[in-house]
């Protein structure tokens, strides 16, 4: 799974927890929760859509790296990577 695959996959989850939210509005270097006011509890189901989807689970110590689209997008293709 390429990096863009999962920034899109990421994408979707977003806009299916909050789907007030368009694409353009998610931009990859600002902070998730706070740019598209996306609560924690909603945060934590994008996680958990995403662990079922790639199969990738981010403890709670590892939120902070998860912070923006790169971030996340680079997290999970890490341990996608990790997991080959």
């Amino acid at each position: 799974m390429t990096k863009d695959q999962i920034r899109q996959s990421i994408i979707k989850e977003i806009i299916q927890v909050a789907p007030d939210i368009e694409e353009g509005e998610i931009i990859s270097d600002e902070n998730i929760q706070r740019s598209l006011e996306i609560d924690s509890f909603d945060f934590l189901k994008i996680l958990t859509a995403l662990y079922t989807q790639l199969g990738v689970e981010v403890p709670e110590t590892d939120y902070a790296k998860v912070d923006t689209l790169e971030h996340m997008a680079a997290y999970f293709l890490q341990r996608i990577e990790d997991l080959n």
